[in-house]
């Protein structure tokens, strides 16, 4: 992997299901979130510089915890379950539902929410949910197209357009992103580093 730069540490903290488990720590907090299999451990990967620090399955639903990492003793992550067709059993899949709320319902540490889309898929309810969520609460929110290297690259810019379309915004306000170049990675630290 290409030297990042923007990342000098990082270490795995916990991870958590109840707000009693939840580090202590009053660091600001970048939530990721994200449908299975959107590429969410890649992207938290990349991000610091780290081949399997979130682990990367082709299996979906393989997060099932709230994975806390601690980035430049700055700021912590936190890797949320990816909502979606994980092939879980309904009962854990609810449970995942009410962990998710409960953290970004109680978590004051929260300051941004990185909310993952896919470039070749339309945002649905579940990405405009989380972004009510967001707002109720007053965090940032960091809109991330991943897998833009999927796309030719005539597809790329209305790809992004479509993605932005989908969720009220404009293209400028989508971070391109692909795990595998590096696109977006300036981009993206440029903006966590604004709300950090």
């Amino acid at each position: 992997m290409v030297d990042n730069p923007y990342v000098h540490s990082v270490s795995f903290i916990k991870s958590a299901v109840l707000p009693k488990d939840y580090p202590d720590s009053d660091l600001p907090e970048i939530a990721v979130a994200g449908r299975s299999n959107v590429g969410k451990s890649s992207l938290i990967n990349r991000l610091v510089n780290r081949r399997r620090l979130a682990k990367v399955s082709n299996t979906p639903g393989r997060t099932q915890l709230l994975n806390f990492f601690l980035v430049n003793d700055r700021f912590v992550l936190c890797d949320l379950p990816g909502y979606g067709f994980a092939r879980v059993p309904k009962k854990i899949k609810d449970g995942w539902g009410r962990m998710v709320e409960s953290y970004l319902a109680e978590r004051n540490q929260i300051k941004a929410l990185l909310i993952l889309t896919d470039v070749r898929r339309q945002p649905g309810d579940w990405e405009k949910q989380m972004f009510t969520w967001a707002s109720h609460f007053g965090y940032a929110v960091i809109p991330v197209a991943t897998k833009i290297d999927k796309l030719p690259v005539s597809k790329r810019k209305p790809g992004i357009a479509s993605t932005a379309k989908g969720l009220g915004l404009n293209a400028k306000q989508v971070v391109a992103w692909s795990a595998v170049s590096g696109v977006g990675l300036e981009e993206l630290w440029a903006r966590i580093d604004r709300v950090v």
